[in-house]
């Protein structure tokens, strides 16, 4: 993948099993969310290609994908009810309203529910949104640094939600910045640098690759930092 002549994604070539957890790892600026949106085709790729069960990918197929942008996307003068009730009836929710009141009830905002989106918190609207990307019990969810503005209270309210979803058989990958969230949460895991991969595998492959150490360490080893 290139911008401009530039080539942002080099070489890059990884699996997602379905009912997984797959962590996208990376610093700001290695081409995670690029890669993302390139797959999605919401991005156009110079080259390469997404296969889903050994065919190119295609948006009108049969495989539905929840896609939580790590940028908000919320209607800001509507109320939540009315924003989430709105995206349901699109996703062909038979009560989206219900769905939607159970859910905000799930993660401790029934009190907003005719509050505007724009008097949320940026937690509070992170909480709306990743609402609104679970509607419909998508085969693959994919979640760019889903627990950002969280505290830690509702960072693991979500890693919980997360594993819910996970024991369901929802194929899951998940870009995050906190390795504690990897280690918990993945079954499997690519670590980028300047759109190359570094390391790839299960957390535990990725370990004994760089002698045991924890992801963390590891982190800061890829980028640039000294060992001990």
């Amino acid at each position: 993948m290139a911008f401009n002549g530039k080539t942002v994604i080099k070489d890059l070539s990884f699996d997602v099993q379905k009912g997984e957890i797959f962590g996208l790892l990376g610093s700001n600026g290695s081409g995670k969310t690029t890669t993302i949106r390139t797959l999605l085709n919401l991005y156009q790729p110079t080259g390469g290609e997404l296969l889903v069960k050994g065919k190119p990918f295609d948006a009108n197929s049969e495989i539905t994908i929840g896609y939580l942008p790590e940028e908000r996307g919320l209607y800001k003068k509507e109320s939540v009810i009315d924003t989430m009730t709105y995206f349901g009836t699109l996703k062909g929710l038979k009560n989206p309203r219900a769905w939607s009141e159970k859910y905000l009830k799930r993660v401790g905002l029934s009190d907003k529910l005719t509050e505007k989106t724009e008097k949320l918190s940026t937690g509070q609207q992170q909480k709306v949104q990743l609402g609104i990307c679970m509607m419909g019990n998508p085969d693959l969810l994919i979640l760019d640094e889903p627990t950002k503005g969280f505290d830690p209270v509702n960072r693991k309210l979500l890693m919980d939600i997360i594993d819910e979803l996970h024991e369901k058989g929802t194929t899951i990958i998940m870009i995050t910045h906190y390795m504690d969230e990897v280690e918990r949460l993945c079954d499997r895991a690519v670590l980028l640098k300047d759109g190359v991969a570094h390391a790839y595998g299960t957390i535990a492959e990725i370990k004994k690759k760089f002698g045991g150490k924890s992801l963390d360490e590891i982190f800061v080893k890829v980028y640039g930092g000294k060992d001990e």
